[in-house]
């Protein structure tokens, strides 16, 4: 089967490294881009670099936006650490970046066998709409992990991606482009932890020993993971629903991103009406073309994760 070409947009991040591994082994992976999100911008650059170089990933990187297109920067320290990768013994760093221009990336490998796959703030996607609003047309398809339909992580309400660059996210929906969501009700129900660290340790190669590190830290660094004994895979799971979207369920439901709310600042208001009148219509900012993940086989994509990290890349 052809593996899909993918070019990957993050903020390593534990998950983000995951997805970075599910990428390279299933996916033809073009590029990757880095955004400030889980960690400031350098050490979201440096992680990507790192993952890369101890899996032997042959990827470009391209350091890209160290703000949000108008907030302050914020991060997820608490949840990845100071470095954002927390938890493996790293190496030291042997490569360097292809660019600091991931914007230019960007626009320049777009194309229609290319699936754009963000898994961090949307602001390096915002700021290529800027100079190319046509943009998302120009790609096979556009999977983001983001969003919920019923609850936050940052917030009461608000999914960290999008809560990081509201106003980033609130220009990728109104585009009106087909989107597919990858939101919080469907990536927590595909958790791992120690009980996959350990099936990690007897491969006994660097990439599976860190992966193993991965899991056991960021299963015990939020209070939700360590009450549930394992931490939720949000970043794999939209890679995988690129390579293997048979694992996944979904349903098209207009979206918008709320960025004034006192208290909903960063939602993504999910009109989940179902069926819907003339009447009930959506309208405004509302994107009526993204499909809603609302279902995943989660122990064949934490197969196919374990896989990723323990087979050598193609």
């Amino acid at each position: 089967m052809t593996r899909p070409k993918l070019l990957l947009d993050c903020d390593p991040g534990h998950d983000d490294a995951i997805a970075m591994l599910c990428a390279a082994r299933y996916g033809d992976l073009v590029g990757i881009t880095t955004v400030s999100g889980n960690a400031p911008l350098d050490r979201t650059t440096t992680n990507a670099l790192l993952v890369s170089q101890i899996a032997e990933i042959d990827v470009e990187v391209h350091s890209g936006s160290e703000r949000p297109l108008m907030a302050d920067p914020v991060h997820a320290h608490h949840v990845h650490g100071p470095s954002g990768l927390d938890g493996p013994e790293l190496p030291p760093l042997q490569r360097a970046v292809a660019s600091r221009d991931a914007v230019e990336f960007l626009l320049d490998r777009a194309a229609d066998d290319v699936w754009l796959v963000p898994t961090g703030p949307l602001t390096n996607i915002a700021l290529a709409l800027r100079r190319d609003p046509a943009l998302l047309t120009r790609f096979a398809g556009i999977t983001l992990m983001g969003g919920s339909v019923t609850g936050g992580n940052a917030t009461p309400v608000a999914e960290f991606n999008i809560w990081a660059d509201p106003e980033a996210a609130a220009e990728v929906f109104a585009t009106g482009n087909p989107l597919t969501m990858i939101g919080l009700d469907l990536t927590h129900q595909v958790r791992m932890g120690h009980q996959e660290a350990v099936r990690l340790r007897e491969a006994d190669t660097a990439t599976a020993r860190m992966v193993a590190d991965i899991l056991d830290f960021y299963a015990a660094s939020t209070p939700g993971a360590r009450a549930a004994g394992a931490a939720a895979m949000h970043d794999p799971c939209a890679v995988l629903q690129v390579t293997h979207p048979e694992l996944f369920e979904s349903i098209r439901l207009p979206v918008a991103v709320e960025t004034r709310g006192r208290y909903t600042r960063g939602m993504t208001v999910v009109d989940s009406r179902v069926p819907r009148s003339s009447s009930d219509r959506a309208d405004g900012p509302f994107n009526d073309q993204v499909q809603v993940a609302r279902h995943a086989e989660a122990a064949r994509v934490i197969d196919l994760i374990i896989e990723a990290a323990v087979v050598p890349i193609p």
